[in-house]
């Protein structure tokens, strides 16, 4: 027997008819031939909601003693005994009277669904258990009965139950849900219409991702990959930095009022590889976006504003000044300027909201900051400027405002600038400012002066030592700057292999995720894995991501050939073979999840041809009775008919004429299921899924079966009258000629 179906009237406060609408599904099943129970409704005394209880099988409630009073409870043997299709149940949240058969009512609810009982229940949107802190900042009030969100999300239905703030007002004034005394109290405190307006908020907004959720299912099984703009994707650019935690979580609340929004974590690194953040706190972060349902993204570029992963319409931003006014509530932590770039450069599907937040200068400070390595443009510019416009600025200085300084103090002066462009602009700009700081010290500073000549054998020693300074200076910090770089790049390239060894672990089998983070984490224009089956074969794509991917490794900017008949191919542009290491593990790894996903397709195709087999061999095992059945009788008519010794009556005859008809009808039914399972088996048809009433199922089922050979009786949960009363075996019967045999469709009609 299988699971009863759940089906849930969410409301967003009480009155708004959420028992008023489950009676009233009730009736509708009634009249439908549903056999249905009231296991238990609270109709608080309302009129309109009283009246829609007449005609319906109330089950008698259980007493159960407690503390000296006597309390009621829904009785679930009651029902289990009854056998009922839908039992309707009240107040999915309710907490059972202690000494009852279990604590809460969803779970007396679990077990009619476990026992093949379809229910109908209610509840708010209040009672819902991890909206409840929620809930008492907006009412001030604990609900102190709640339900675990599981059991509601696992409901096979639900229908919000929606009403105006106004209209559950006036509803209460006309004392249509509480009691005239106690009206004007509710009114004033739980029922104010910022209350109710912020539940009914809650209420969409859990419905709609709910619906979200329907939608995945059904992309799934229709194997729909294309992205359908039915809700946002929301980007947090992360550094590290403990603001993170605060603004993934913020990230995920917005994404859950966008109706289930995409949340994706960004942390994008220099393309040297050196970096801020702390790699404990980012692994911190990275379980933390997972276990809010969304994707962790580490990419590498100097561009941050270009790098992010492209978004529809929301990016989560730290507090800057932008030039425009953001359109979206969101949050992120990078560096300063990025901000008013994003918001600059968006496009007109892109929102930008700069949220403060208090943590967000602390977590920079805190972290260990370490400088770039590989220079940029500019800084190499400032290099020079410092190192050749320094010592000439220093020399006209020290020549009008202390001529007299001496010339060993001169010569610190003049380190210091060449120490500057060393830092600056590294090793080249610093051995320029030593040559021509040494030019000027013997021109302005060393006798004879304004002369490229040295008179004293000292000065000549100064200037050398000087000389032997600065270079050893700029060639340290060259050096230093190098083996940082190196470094950096090594952790860089060791986060990427830990990635990569984790997604081995989790079991991550998707070939198109890893070649996404592949062109992601090298900012490619695309990633394309090719093979061929020989040598003179042509090749062929087995995935590809981005835009526009080669067809052959000979036209991509970069190609790591796999093997003979393997290649990874990329566009965009040409990386330097220090970055060849990490591109083979990606390449390693897409290898095992080709492999990997062509081994789960053939054990798909093994399970469904075994599975058909084994179909084939039940279903030969039952026809082959089937058959000789109705082909012993029609025998045995034929035999009865031709013999010449008995004389048979003419309602003999028909009656063992009819017999050969019956048999054959029967026979010809048989090998028409056949050809139709033969027919599935092919794909050459589709079976129409419906639900079937046990009127259409059990007629066909006894149709070769003597009415008076054995003494069968039939109990169906189904197919009952308003009463409750069950059709018999001979009702069935001759409702047998009124339902024909489920057909099957054509696949092209079924498409």
């Amino acid at each position: 027997m299988g699971r009863g179906k759940l089906r849930i009237y969410l409301g967003a406060a009480p009155g708004v008819g959420k028992t008023y609408a489950m009676l009233s599904e009730a009736h509708r099943r009634i009249e439908r031939g549903t056999y249905c129970v009231v296991g238990f409704v609270e109709h608080h005394s309302r009129p309109r909601t009283e009246v829609m209880l007449h005609g319906l099988e109330l089950i008698e409630r259980r007493e159960i003693g407690y503390r000296g009073s006597t309390f009621t409870e829904m009785d679930v043997d009651a029902i289990l005994s009854r056998r009922p299709a839908v039992a309707l149940v009240d107040e999915l949240a309710h907490t059972n009277v202690p000494g009852s058969r279990n604590a809460k009512r969803w779970q007396d609810v679990e077990e009619l669904l476990q026992a093949g009982i379809d229910v109908v229940s209610t509840v708010n949107i209040q009672h819902l258990e991890s909206l409840g802190d929620v809930v008492e900042t907006i009412t001030g009030v604990r609900q102190r009965e709640t339900v675990p969100d599981e059991v509601a999300r696992r409901a096979d239905q639900i229908e919000l139950v929606d009403m105006s703030p106004q209209a559950l007002r006036r509803r209460m004034a006309h004392g249509n849900v509480h009691k005239p005394d106690k009206v004007d109290a509710a009114l004033s405190n739980y029922f104010r219409p910022g209350n109710l307006t912020a539940l009914r908020e809650l209420a969409l907004l859990w419905v709609a991702d709910r619906v979200d959720e329907y939608l995945q299912e059904y992309r799934g099984e229709h194997n729909i990959r294309s992205t359908w703009q039915a809700r946002e994707r929301i980007v947090v650019g992360l550094t590290g930095g403990p603001e993170g935690r605060t603004l993934i979580r913020r990230a995920a609340r917005l994404a859950e009022k966008g109706a289930g929004g995409e949340v994706l974590a960004v942390y994008i690194a220099a393309s040297d590889g050196l970096t801020s953040a702390s790699p404990k706190e980012l692994a911190v972060q990275r379980t933390l976006v997972e276990d809010l349902g969304g994707t962790f993204h580490h990419v590498i570029g100097d561009s941050i504003p270009r790098r992010a992963p492209g978004v529809r319409p929301r990016l989560q931003r730290h507090p800057d000044r932008a030039r425009r006014q953001p359109q979206t509530v969101v949050a992120v932590r990078l560096s300063p300027g990025v901000s008013a770039t994003v918001a600059r450069e968006s496009g007109p599907d892109l929102d930008v909201h700069i949220v403060t937040h208090d943590e967000a200068a602390k977590g920079r400070r805190s972290l260990p900051v370490a400088r770039s390595a590989r220079l940029g443009r500019s800084r190499i510019i400032w290099g020079w400027l410092t190192g050749m416009a320094g010592p000439a600025l220093l020399a006209v200085l020290l020549n009008l405002v202390v001529p007299d300084l001496g010339l060993a103090n001169d010569m610190l002066l003049f380190l210091t600038c060449t120490v500057a462009a060393a830092l600056l602009g590294g090793l080249l700009p610093a051995l320029a400012s030593a040559a021509f700081g040494s030019l000027l010290l013997n021109y302005f500073f060393t006798p004879p002066l304004h002369e490229f000549t040295i008179s004293d054998p000292k000065n000549i020693v100064a200037i050398a030592i000087f000389v032997g300074v600065a270079v050893s200076v700029a060639s340290v910090v060259d050096l230093a700057a190098r083996r940082t770089h190196q470094a950096a790049r090594l952790r860089a390239e060791s986060e990427i292999l830990s990635f990569l060894a984790g997604s081995v672990l989790r079991g991550e089998n998707s070939l198109d995720a890893l070649l996404e983070r592949l062109r992601e984490t090298f900012a490619m224009q695309s990633v394309a894995l090719l093979e061929r089956t020989s040598e003179v074969d042509p090749w062929t794509t087995a995935a590809s991501v981005g835009t526009s991917p080669v067809g052959r490794p000979e036209d991509a900017d970069v190609d790591l050939p796999m093997g003979d008949n393997m290649a990874l191919a990329l566009t965009g542009r040409v990386l330097p073979a220090e970055d060849r290491r990490v591109l083979g593990a990606f390449a390693a790894q897409a290898a095992v999840a080709l492999d990997r996903q062509r081994l789960v397709n053939e054990a798909e195709k093994s399970r469904a041809l075994a599975e058909a087999n084994r179909i084939r061999t039940a279903l030969l095992a039952a026809v082959s009775h089937d058959l000789r059945t109705p082909l012993a009788g029609i025998k045995a008519s034929v035999t009865s008919l031709r013999s010449a010794d008995v004389e048979w009556s003419e309602e003999d005859k028909a009656e063992l004429l009819e017999g050969i008809e019956d048999g054959a009808d029967r026979l010809a039914a048989l090998i028409g299921n056949l050809l139709d399972v033969s027919r599935l088996n092919t794909g050459a048809v589709v079976p129409l899924i419906r639900e079937t009433d046990l009127d259409e199922v059990v007629p066909m089922a006894l149709g070769g079966v003597p009415e008076d050979s054995v003494d069968l009786r039939i109990t169906a949960h189904g197919g009952c009258d308003p009463l409750g009363r069950r059709p018999t075996r001979h009702a069935h019967r001759a409702r047998a000629r009124q339902h024909p045999s489920p057909r099957l469709i054509p696949a092209a009609a079924a498409e």
